[in-house]
């Protein structure tokens, strides 16, 4: 059946904040060919579900997904859905067979065949040549943005299927790079989130001298974008040169999410991680004593095959130890096509529930114990709309919110002096307004070239 000459499409984003880099762009091209956005999927004639693989309850969110959009097909008001993505290119046979109501799937190696696709199926139309980092916001906190630096991961942890979904490691050229933070901020962002599977390998496949402490000082130099966060860097990459950029420049938030999986040697070793817990130790007391104030976020995987009790007790002493800020915590689950998918799991889910709740437990205390140090701290915050805002050390959507004294339009950075912690939230008291909420200015939706910020003025905000 043929749709409209202008379809109505709604893409549903499933898994990582890097997913919905994806979907962002997915839209700005389907935009850009004649396709009008809506919110709600029962609204659409075309759906896109953007899949994550990365564990079982992801890939079974997926499914389920799928499915809900399939059956809105059989009510008759969706004419397409399209499965795209990660989960896609692990189990795209398997899906073709499941869910034969599907129109198309596209793994994510092959999304760039969407739109070629969707017009040679009569679903869209041609369009002007459009900008390669044109992206249309899909939902959320319009001032809070992520961009990606690269796609894929060279590092092989065993537990891992992220190189078999999203392939090695390739950096995006930089001036794209700082054309697509231009465009955001454009789009009203006051904090972008730079992502990457590793972004602290940002540049290295390119070989031309450009690496991360490079691509920070471009954008902070080229755009005004008044935070900017990193996600997601592996140890071995954060250097003496990063750390000093990181000091200097206010505008690149004092946060560190660097992943470290585990602390005793002998886990680490048959995860295939890089590093050891004497390194681990080290660079940490080096981030600190280079970036006073710094907030490091770490990540951890209990039940990994084999982890003894003794394994467990090893990375909850070190967790006392070392203190961090925050720590996101995981059971292990396997995953088809990966090394330890070959190992026994030999820890028990009960065991797995139960560590998983004890490291919990400890880190949310030394999560206390951090935040009550900041309590009298003079800081800025990035306000939600009303009295919620978040303050540098707490990440979109995972470090809590802070609850200010008086209502402030979503978008506003404030000055304000921090009050009071209870768990993983703060109150702040406002002592005034660096910026005021972004206005209602929209990137032209095929501009070709953008213009250059340039000199560190505020663009399309003034001050």
């Amino acid at each position: 059946m043929a749709l409209s000459l202008a379809p109505t499409v709604a893409v549903i984003t499933l898994g990582c904040d890097k997913n919905t880099v994806d979907s962002e762009r997915y839209l700005g091209d389907l935009i850009g060919h004649g396709a009008v956005q809506v919110s709600d999927p029962a609204d659409a004639e075309i759906v896109i579900v953007n899949t994550c693989g990365f564990i079982d309850a992801a890939k079974q969110e997926s499914i389920d997904t799928i499915i809900a959009a399939a059956k809105l097909k059989e009510q008759g008001g969706v004419q397409t859905v399209i499965a795209v993505g990660c989960m896609v290119q692990r189990h795209e046979d398997e899906l073709r067979e499941a869910l034969p109501e599907v129109d198309l799937f596209l793994g994510s190696a092959n999304t760039e065949q969407l739109i070629p696709q969707l017009i040679e199926r009569g679903l869209l139309g041609p369009a002007d040549d459009l900008h390669p980092g044109v992206r249309t916001y899909s939902g959320g906190s319009p001032h809070v943005r992520y961009l990606k630096l690269s796609e894929g991961c060279d590092h092989g942890c065993a537990f891992c299927a992220i190189p078999l979904m999203r392939g090695k490691h390739r950096s995006f050229a930089l001036d794209d790079v700082v054309r697509e933070a231009q465009l955001l901020e454009m789009q009203g962002a006051r904090e972008v989130n730079l992502v990457a599977q590793d972004l602290a390998h940002y540049g290295r496949d390119r070989r031309d001298g450009t690496g991360l402490p490079e691509a920070l000082e471009a954008l902070v130099r080229e755009t005004s974008i008044p935070w900017i966060r990193l996600m997601y860097l592996y140890s071995a990459g954060i250097t003496p040169r990063l750390l000093e950029v990181i000091a200097r420049e206010a505008r690149i938030l004092r946060y560190l999410d660097m992943p470290m999986q585990h602390a005793a040697d002998s886990v680490l070793q048959r995860m295939r991680r890089p590093e050891r817990k004497k390194t681990i130790r080290e660079k940490v007391a080096r981030y600190r004593e280079a970036v006073p104030g710094v907030a490091i976020r770490t990540t951890c995987i209990v039940g990994f095959p084999g982890e003894t009790d003794s394994d467990f007790r090893e990375l909850m002493e070190f967790l006392e130890e070392i203190r961090f800020e925050r720590v996101g915590a995981f059971t292990y689950s396997a995953q088809d096509g990966t090394h330890a998918a070959t190992m026994v799991d030999d820890v028990p889910e009960s065991v797995k529930r139960e560590r998983l709740e004890a490291l919990t437990e400890l880190q949310r205390a030394i999560t206390d114990e951090r935040y009550e140090e900041r309590i009298g701290a003079q800081a800025q915050a990035l306000a939600a709309g009303g009295r919620v805002a978040r303050l540098p050390w707490q990440a979109d959507d995972i470090d809590g919110l802070t609850t200010l004294d008086v209502d402030a339009p979503a978008g506003a950075v404030l000055s304000v002096v921090v009050e009071s912690a209870e768990d993983y939230d703060f109150t702040a008291r406002v002592t005034g307004t660096v910026l005021g909420a972004p206005g209602p200015v929209a990137a032209p939706a095929r501009s070709r070239a953008l213009p250059m910020a340039g000199g560190g003025s505020m663009g399309a905000f003034g001050r």
